[in-house]
């Protein structure tokens, strides 16, 4: 497996060399500056190359082409963002760059209620909170009908935990929520995001597939047409948030994907901690069932909790099998070498480390994206793909 890092471009605080000196080999990045809906220019897709290849690293991802809500919903001029993606396409291509993740969430990316969550050890993990969350949606938003969303047990425990909660404490729990959070696209406020829900809650599952699937036949020819390996990534948390549909959760949705547009252009990003925060998603069976399809992997693991909550874990504990998950993929990529496949390699990239030690409070240190946390990550679970790759030869 290639060992990638995310990086967020010249601003971020971690450097291409502190990267290198952790022993990636390959970048995961895109051009945030570029607002969702618009064209990448091929030029300045060129331009981080050249960053990148300057430290002696490959731009093995990117993460993300943001694809707008216009183009999720089918409103406005999703047409001419539709057109805009597939020319954004063509245009890394034509960079050089081959592999594109991209999500289909509709309103928020990936939700967390608490960035700092302090763990035994004293350092700081992300988690998502069930009580949390309601509270801020029935009690705080005010969302309509938003308490069909919950039961009793939880919908008691959101109102006493509200009680509890001074303004500033409400005031973070909505910034991380609905304000954005790293690697996320975009931001809401409160004042603006209940008809952006609504659209979509009236869409329901059937309806919002139905435009995941009409974008994928607009873009996967066109992806397939100048080799480039499209990769979607999963709902994060793996159920419906403020009463949003949910297609890309469990390993139903994925097979539905990949048969919609049956291209080898059309592929998944198996992220573990996403997939794994629903207990019913077998991620060993779901790397050796859609194996051929999974192009780019986020390596990380959480502790699930009865009600939905869960929080992240170190990468090697909790309650997903991540040595089980990197014998199979690599049983993938043994398979695709035995097959003479183009690539064989999956990039994979450990996600959301702790943050530790003296970057704990710092500010700049992204939640999720410290350097510290994820260099543990990545130490450990190179540790076990080594240890694997090699029982692999000796079979």
């Amino acid at each position: 497996m290639q060992e990638t890092w995310r990086w967020f471009g010249p601003e971020d605080g971690i450097s291409l060399r502190h990267i290198a000196q952790a022993g990636a080999t390959g970048i995961v990045s895109a051009l945030h500056e570029i607002p969702a809906g618009e064209v990448w220019p091929q030029a300045a897709i060129e331009a981080r190359r050249a960053l990148i290849e300057a430290e002696g690293l490959e731009w093995s991802v990117i993460e993300s082409i943001p694809v707008h809500n216009n183009i999720k919903a089918r409103t406005g001029d999703f047409e001419r963002m539709i057109d805009n993606y597939c020319q954004s396409i063509r245009n890394a291509a034509a960079a050089g760059v081959t592999t594109v993740c991209y999500n289909f969430m509709p309103v928020v990316d990936w939700t967390r209620t608490n960035l700092t969550y302090t763990l035994p050890n004293k350092s700081q993990a992300l988690r998502f909170e069930m009580t949390d969350f309601a509270a801020y949606d029935v009690y705080v938003l005010e969302r309509p009908n938003a308490a069909k969303s919950y039961d009793e047990q939880v919908l008691a425990k959101a109102k006493a935990r509200l009680q509890g909660m001074g303004r500033e404490e409400i005031a973070l729990l909505e910034r991380n929520i609905i304000a954005g959070l790293p690697g996320g696209e975009g931001s809401h406020d409160r004042a603006g995001i209940q008809q952006t829900l609504q659209q979509f809650i009236d869409l329901g599952n059937e309806g919002f597939r139905a435009n995941l699937f009409a974008f994928l036949e607009r873009i996967i020819p066109v992806a397939e047409s100048v080799g480039v390996k499209m990769c979607i990534h999963p709902d994060d948390p793996p159920f419906s948030l403020f009463g949003l549909p949910r297609v890309v959760s469990t390993a139903e949705d994925v097979r539905a994907i990949l048969n919609a547009v049956p291209s080898p252009a059309n592929g998944i990003t198996l992220c573990a901690g996403s997939y794994g925060a629903r207990c019913d998603n077998d991620l060993v069976a779901m790397a050796k069932e859609f194996g051929p399809r999974i192009y780019f992997v986020h390596l990380r693991n959480v502790v699930r909790e009865a009600d939905g909550s869960f929080y992240e874990s170190d990468h090697l504990t909790g309650d997903n099998d991540m040595v089980g998950l990197i014998n199979a993929l690599l049983t993938e990529e043994q398979r695709r070498h035995a097959a003479n496949e183009p690539e064989s390699r999956i990039p994979m990239r450990p996600d959301h480390g702790h943050t530790l030690a003296d970057e704990i409070g710092v500010p700049g240190v992204r939640p999720g994206y410290s350097y510290l946390g994820r260099l543990k990550g990545l130490a450990e679970l190179r540790g076990v793909i080594h240890t694997l790759a090699y029982q692999l030869r000796e079979r």
